[in-house]
């Protein structure tokens, strides 16, 4: 995955985007730090507003301290729009109605297809893969890339830059599996997860004919 992450705060902040709640336990785990170690560091986030925690109740023993970000930690992750702006969106639908979101979100989809394929043009499935996973961490989207078979893979995406626009118009979600589409030159890319629908993540399975 392309995500620096310096210090033991960003890994923190990280692994709970990834995983949306983790305890003490988990993280001590996931950072090979003491116990001591992760309570400071999350003491410190909680202090910042960066994180919260919610008491969950197990099968046996104590309840158990769950940590998870709050909007403020959220906002922590990159958040590039590339122009896009939800307000002047709404402005556009509201003076020329919804078939001008419509072609405003197909020549955003165009230009970036162009910029895609520049840098796809005639690779074998895994670098096209690659050069795709790295062009999505340069826009923000803190990815993740799989191999589940011969010429599959699943495309995770842990971070939505644009992802208040995409609430309000789903559109954007489609643009971007056509995108993937027509970038990679593959009708079998299919969106499994998105976070529009309540899910952690996006994430894509994609396979080459």
């Amino acid at each position: 995955m392309e995500f620096h992450a310096e210090t033991t705060k960003d890994k923190v902040l990280f692994l709970l985007k990834k995983e949306s709640s983790m305890s003490v336990n988990d993280l001590k785990e996931r950072l090979n730090i003491s116990h001591m170690a992760v309570r400071k560091h999350l003491t410190g986030l909680e202090n910042s507003g960066l994180i919260a925690s919610i008491e969950t109740k197990q099968a046996l023993g104590r309840p158990t301290q769950f940590y998870y970000l709050t909007s403020k930690g959220e906002h922590y992750f990159p958040k590039n729009y590339e122009g896009l702006s939800l307000e002047f969106l709404n402005d556009i639908e509201e003076l020329y109605g919804s078939e001008a979101i419509e072609n405003l979100f197909m020549k955003r989809e165009k230009r970036l297809v162009e910029e895609y394929e520049n840098r796809l043009l005639e690779q074998a499935p895994d670098m096209k893969m690659q050069t795709l996973l790295n062009i999505q961490n340069e826009k923000g989207y803190m990815a993740y890339l799989s191999k589940t078979g011969t010429d599959e893979y699943e495309l995770t995406e842990f971070n939505c830059p644009i992802l208040s626009i995409a609430q309000s118009y789903k559109t954007a979600c489609h643009c971007e599996t056509q995108l993937f589409k027509q970038a990679l030159n593959t009708n079998q890319v299919h969106r499994v997860r998105c976070k529009t629908e309540g899910h952690d993540h996006c994430q894509f399975k994609i396979k080459f004919n």
